[in-house]
């Protein structure tokens, strides 16, 4: 969570030369730590009740554009990691003109007030979010790592708070499991629940499903789907950062945080497919493999068949390598024609266009046309509407079936929409020490069984 604040700079924060001194800069930064403490239970009015406090052990501070006299500084703080005994917090000061002016980082200790001691970090630290949402909030945004996603949703729907959701929702089927079963709760409460399956709100996907399901390409016989580009990012480990904040800072890139990029991206290709067929897999066979990626355990590339319930396929593709062709689409067949999302067109059977969605006509009548905006005045609009809107169970289904491609793929073995649903295949380590982690349980999959060769 970024927590902000506005600080207006005083007289007798400033120097000679009208700008304001470094002394008045970490001033700004400790206040602002101070009060983002307060707010989840742990800062200097909380004492007397938890009989901790926190000691400042070290700053780093890099000054890019110095300040002046009266202006209104923007200041972000967030927690950065934490182990069993420090946690670490980021920084950024902005000027009235949003120019960045400063960033920190600092390193804390918890001191037991009454033993005089550093004291261990508690669960309750170690568990913010649940201050967060106790805070008063009355949406929650849950963009963490994706592992975190059910059990921040759970708490949220808990505590009767309407959820954002960011895909994927669930890297696993313990996860998923929580998933489903918190959003009957949630639809039982009437919040209102979204996910970031950005293509439900983008007007040339909906009006292509309307389209279809209007008959226009006949029965859906199969399909195609692509998310096919070039390496995402990744960061390389710094000496400074233990095992846990260093995987959860290149999250993206471990199978137990993110689920894979089969599951973190190509979620949202595999989802078109179920939204516009009404189908789920009950099988899948494929495979993958690691040429490119440089950090992490996952893989970058797959191939994979899904065998839909009524026996049509969809093949699912994706692949994250620098210096191959790109593709993100998606296809459909149909016995009177077929749909393809690259040029948002429908053509019959013998190649001719007999449906192009209108982007000209969308830009003349609509002031928002980006689908990361709609979908979140959709959702806000359903909040002030009292409308239902509940997604999470929708996308869970395109979770799972991006997750049997995954298991696929590892193991080499055809995987089942019945035996993976209840799988008690759960991607959280055992032991989520925030600090030191045995990193050699974090192996690339290997699928299949080495050659004997005796034979």
């Amino acid at each position: 969570m970024i927590y902000t604040e506005k600080f207006k700079i005083p007289l007798k924060d400033i120097g000679k030369d009208n700008k304001i001194k470094n002394r008045a800069v970490l001033e700004i930064l400790e206040n602002i730590a101070c009060y983002h403490s307060d707010l989840v239970g742990y800062g200097v009015n909380n004492i007397k009740e938890t009989k901790v406090t926190w000691i400042l052990l070290d700053w780093k501070l890099k000054v890019i554009n110095r300040p002046t006299y009266g202006q209104v500084l923007t200041v972000n703080t967030w927690g950065k990691g934490m182990n069993k005994f420090f946690t670490y917090r980021d920084y950024e000061i902005y000027d009235n003109n949003n120019n960045l002016c400063a960033i920190a980082t600092s390193k804390w200790a918890l001191i037991d007030t009454e033993k005089g001691k550093m004291s261990r970090l508690t669960e309750n630290i170690i568990n913010a979010y649940k201050q967060v949402i106790d805070s008063g909030v009355d949406v929650v945004i849950i963009a963490t790592p994706p592992v975190f996603r059910p059990v921040h949703f759970q708490y949220a729907t808990e505590k009767g708070k309407h959820s954002f959701l960011e895909k994927p929702i669930c890297v696993d089927p313990v996860g998923y499991r929580t998933i489903m079963a918190t959003a009957k709760q949630a639809e039982a409460k009437n919040l209102r629940v979204i996910t970031g399956t950005q293509r439900h709100h983008q007007r040339p996907y909906v009006e292509s499903y309307k389209k279809i399901m209007e008959g226009m390409i006949g029965e859906i016989t199969g399909g195609t789907v692509y998310w096919n580009q070039s390496m995402l990012w990744f960061r390389e480990r710094q000496k400074e950062w233990n095992d846990c904040e260093y995987m959860i800072k290149d999250w993206v890139n471990w199978k137990w945080l993110s689920g894979d990029h089969i599951v973190e991206q190509h979620v949202h290709n595999i989802d078109v497919f179920t939204w516009f067929s009404g189908l789920k897999p009950v099988k899948a066979v494929g495979f993958g493999s690691r040429h490119r990626r440089v950090t992490g355990d996952q893989y970058d590339n797959f191939s994979i068949d899904f065998t839909m319930e009524n026996g049509i396929h969809m093949h699912s593709m994706c692949r994250q390598i620098d210096g191959c062709v790109s593709n993100v689409s998606e296809f459909i067949q149909g016995t009177k024609g077929s749909w393809d999302s690259s040029t948002m067109e429908i053509k019959d059977l013998a190649g001719n266009v007999v449906w192009k969605y209108d982007y000209e006509a969308e830009k003349a009548n609509f002031k928002q046309t980006d689908p990361y905006t709609l979908e979140h005045v959709n959702w806000i609009n359903s909040i002030r509407g009292n409308k239902p809107l509940q997604q999470a169970s929708e996308t869970a289904i395109s979770n799972m079936a991006a997750i049997m491609g995954r298991e696929s793929a590892y193991s080499g073995a055809e995987t089942t929409w019945d035996a993976m649903t209840a799988s008690p295949l759960d991607y959280t380590p055992k032991d989520l020490n925030l600090g030191k982690m045995d990193m050699s349980t974090f192996t690339v999959p290997v699928p299949g069984k080495p050659r004997d060769q005796n034979k």
